[in-house]
């Protein structure tokens, strides 16, 4: 009789035990096995200076977190870039769901080594064109990393560094800044910037570009990089955009506002037609005078927040797109 009683209570412990172990697993796939921190060495220019190739910068230490995924030998890694706001949440989450398919991740904080926190009430602060370069420096650390296989490195940003992320894989910036001998397998820019045309900015390196906004997004509209990328194809680049119907800027963002909320204090150059000119000027097409932050095209006022389906749907589309560039198993 009493053997009979402890019997299903030990069956019963043993259950609840293998459900806390099942129940804990996930928890530990997004643990990276191993975390470094890495200088990058830099410099912080004007965009007038990056375009021209002018290197006379001020020279900087920026940083770069890089999490090394549970996984042997040389892994694949994706360089993530934030945006305006700095080391934002997206971050993070990008980071943990990244790590847990084998992707090693380096994010870089582009901000810190620079005394800055945020610029989304003055862009201004911060050429936007250093990101480029500070992602090309990445490349030179991560082409010597014993554990990162240099043929599997793609990149990912958002924002201002999705803007920075779009960019990168002009020729024209790599032949000017990439030293690294490495090429971005992939390039995933969120909801970037397109309101500037570059020179010769449709000729691209032959890697896929796939961008992802919101139709919602009133800080960097995803009409003007719908036309970009218009042109990208007619140039013949493997160029895709992924529009997201309800979803505004940083939607991705896991502790954003539900609904959006703006922030009238946020800077945007929606209604700014930007162009380089051939001397690396950058004009304001409408005033055809060198632009400013203090143009009257630049106004404040955005909305921000988190779209949980975008969201979702996203993760899915990226991770689908790396263990298929990356020969995921």
């Amino acid at each position: 009789m009493s053997d009979e009683r402890v019997e299903p209570a030990a069956a019963l412990a043993a259950d609840v035990a293998t459900a806390d172990e099942a129940n804990a697993e996930p928890d530990l796939l997004d643990m990276a096995a191993r975390t470094e921190l890495h200088s990058i060495e830099t410099l912080t220019l004007s965009d007038t200076q990056f375009l021209r190739g002018d290197t006379n910068g001020k020279a900087t230490t920026t940083s770069g977190q890089l999490r090394l995924a549970k996984s042997a030998g040389r892994l694949p890694v994706i360089v993530l870039q934030h945006g305006s706001a700095g080391m934002a949440p997206n971050v993070e989450m990008w980071t943990r769901e990244l790590n847990k398919i084998g992707v090693s991740t380096f994010a870089l904080d582009g901000f810190t080594g620079r005394g800055l926190t945020d610029v989304n009430t003055d862009q201004a602060l911060l050429g936007r064109l250093n990101f480029i370069l500070d992602i090309y420096r990445a490349l030179d650390v991560l082409a010597n990393h014993p554990s990162v296989d240099p043929a599997r490195i793609a990149l990912m940003g958002f924002s201002r560094g999705g803007q920075a992320t779009l960019y990168a894989s002009l020729k024209r910036f790599h032949r000017l800044w990439n030293k690294s001998g490495v090429e971005f397998a992939a390039c995933v820019p969120f909801y970037p910037d397109c309101m500037t045309t570059f020179v010769s900015d449709t000729d691209v390196v032959g890697r896929p570009i796939r961008i992802f906004g919101g139709t919602q997004d009133d800080y960097n509209p995803i009409a003007t990089c719908k036309a970009y990328v218009e042109r990208l194809r007619a140039a013949g680049a493997d160029v895709e955009l992924t529009e997201y119907p309800n979803a505004t800027h940083a939607f991705d963002n896991p502790l954003g506002a539900q609904p959006a909320m703006l922030q009238p204090g946020f800077q945007s150059v929606r209604n700014c037609k930007i162009q380089e000119e051939a001397d690396g000027l950058l004009i304001n097409i409408d005033t055809k005078r060198p632009f400013a932050y203090t143009d009257a095209c630049v106004v404040h006022g955005a909305h921000t927040g988190h779209d949980p389906v975008a969201t979702r749907e996203a993760k899915q589309a990226v991770k689908g797109l790396l263990k298929k560039v990356f020969q995921l198993d």
